[in-house]
C-alpha cells in the first residue's frame, strides 16, 4: 500500500528495532498462541517499570477494564465514579456488569477527573472510582487516594495514556489496587492491538488469571501446583497470541529510545507554540511540577467549536490531519439513556468542543514538525 509522503497522518506507528526478527523467532518456536517466552518477558518488564505485584497481557486494554469490573465483584445497583472525558471502554466495562456510572466532571488544566468533586458523588452504593490520567498527566491521587480510603472505595486507574509516568516520582498505574494499559497502534509502545493488567493488590492476583484464562485454573496447573485444571469461575480469552507479544516486547525494550523520540517532538512543539498560544486564548497543555508525563499527546484548547472547526480544516487544507478526542459520554445517546444530562460536567462539555490534538509520533520528522508548526501559527 502506498502512502501519501505530501500529507502528515495523526499517527503512525513506529518500530523500536528487533519486531520482525521477534516475531519471526515466536514462529519459529511454534508457540502461537498465549502465555509464552515473549508474553513472560513483556510481564517481567511491566512488573520492573511499575512496581506491581502482576502483569497480565490481555487482548486490549477494553478487555483489561472488564477484567477489572469482575474482579470488583460489580453487580446491578452498584455505582461506579468515572470521568466523563474518555473513552467508551472506561465505562462499558462496568455497565456490563450492571453498574451505573456516576459521571465526574474533569478539571480544565489537566483533564483529569476533578477531585474536588469527588466526594460529593459518593453514596453508600459507590463500590469503585475509575481515574483516567489524560494524556499521561496524572490525576491529584493523593487527594482522591484520601477520600477514597475515608469512604473504603478501591481505585481503578485507567492507564492507558499513562505507562512511564509519574506522580510525585511515583510510576502511574502503582496507585489503584489495579490498573490497565493499552498498547494500540496510537500509543507510545504499541502491538497494533493489545493491553495489560496491573495488579497490586496481590489478593486479586489468583483469581484474575482464572478469568483471564476463560474461568479455568489452567495457570495454576502449568506452575505445577494442582495436576490438572478446570473450569472454577466465570471468564473469558482474554490472552493475545505470543507473536503479538514478541512485537510488544521489541517495543518494551526499546522504551528508552521511544520515550526520547517523543519528548523531543512534545517539547518542540510546546516551545515554538507557547507564544502563539497565548497570543491568541488558546491553552496549551497543562504539566504540574509534580507530575511527569510520557509525551502521549500533545493537545490543545480552542476558544470555541468555531474556532476548532476552522483551525482543524486549515490544518486539513495543508494536509495535516489534527482530531478532536472525546465526546462527552454523559450527553451520547447511552449517556442521556443513564441520566446524563446537559450541563452536569461543563468543563467535559467544553473540551468536547474546543479540545485538538496536532501529529506525534516516534519517528515523527523534523521537516514535517516545521510544516505542523507553521501552519498552526498561520491558523489565527
Amino acid at each position: 500500500m502506498s502512502i501519501d509522503t505530501a500529507s502528515i497522518p495523526f499517527n503512525r506507528p513506529c518500530l523500536g528495532g528487533p519486531e520482525y526478527a521477534y516475531v519471526a523467532n515466536a514462529v519459529e518456536r511454534m508457540h502461537l498462541s498465549g502465555d509464552g517466552s515473549f508474553t513472560h518477558a513483556c510481564h517481567a518488564i511491566l512488573e520492573q517499570v511499575s512496581g506491581a505485584a502482576k502483569a497480565l497481557l490481555t487482548t486490549s486494554c477494553t478487555h483489561a477494564l472488564e477484567m477489572s469490573g469482575l474482579l470488583l465483584e460489580l453487580k446491578p445497583g452498584d455505582e461506579v465514579i468515572v470521568p466523563a472525558f474518555t473513552f467508551v471502554s472506561t465505562v462499558n466495562a462496568y455497565v456490563l456488569r450492571g453498574a451505573h456510572p456516576v459521571f465526574a466532571d474533569v478539571r480544565a488544566d489537566t483533564m483529569n477527573l476533578d477531585e474536588r468533586q469527588l466526594e460529593s458523588l459518593i453514596t453508600p452504593r459507590t463500590k469503585a472510582i475509575v481515574v483516567v490520567h489524560y494524556a499521561g498527566v496524572a490525576c491529584e491521587m493523593d487527594a482522591i487516594l484520601e477520600i477514597a480510603r475515608r469512604h473504603g472505595v478501591p481505585v481503578v486507574e485507567d492507564n492507558a495514556h499513562g505507562l512511564f509516568g509519574s506522580y510525585r516520582s511515583r510510576p502511574l498505574g502503582s496507585f489503584g489496587v489495579m490498573a490497565t494499559q493499552s498498547f494500540h497502534e496510537t500509543k507510545n509502545i504499541q502491538c497494533g492491538e493489545g493491553g495489560a493488567l496491573l495488579l497490586n493488590d496481590p489478593s486479586l492476583v489468583r483469581r484474575a488469571e482464572i478469568l483471564r484464562e476463560k474461568g479455568t485454573n489452567r495457570a495454576a496447573f502449568f506452575r505445577g501446583a494442582v495436576d490438572k485444571y478446570t473450569w472454577v469461575d466465570v471468564g473469558s480469552s482474554w490472552l493475545p497470541s505470543d507473536m503479538l507479544a514478541a512485537f510488544l516486547l521489541a517495543q518494551l525494550e526499546a522504551r528508552e529510545a521511544i520515550q526520547a523520540k517523543r519528548r523531543a517532538v512534545w517539547d518542540r512543539y510546546q516551545a515554538s507554540l507557547a507564544g502563539w498560544a497565548s497570543d491568541h486564548g488558546v491553552r496549551l497543555p497543562t504539566i504540574p511540577a509534580h507530575c511527569d508525563h510520557p509525551s502521549h499527546m500533545f493537545y490543545m484548547v480552542l476558544p470555541d467549536l468555531a474556532a476548532r472547526t476552522h483551525f482543524i480544516s486549515h490544518l486539513r487544507a495543508q494536509q495535516i490531519h489534527a482530531v478532536f478526542h472525546y465526546q462527552a459520554l454523559h450527553l451520547s445517546p447511552m449517556g442521556r439513556s443513564l441520566g446524563g444530562r446537559d450541563g452536569q460536567c461543563p468543563v467535559t462539555e467544553m473540551a468536547s468542543d474546543c479540545l485538538v490534538r496536532l501529529p506525534l509520533w516516534n519517528d515523527l520528522p523534523t521537516a514535517d514538525q516545521d510544516r505542523v508548526i507553521e501552519a498552526v501559527r498561520s491558523s489565527m
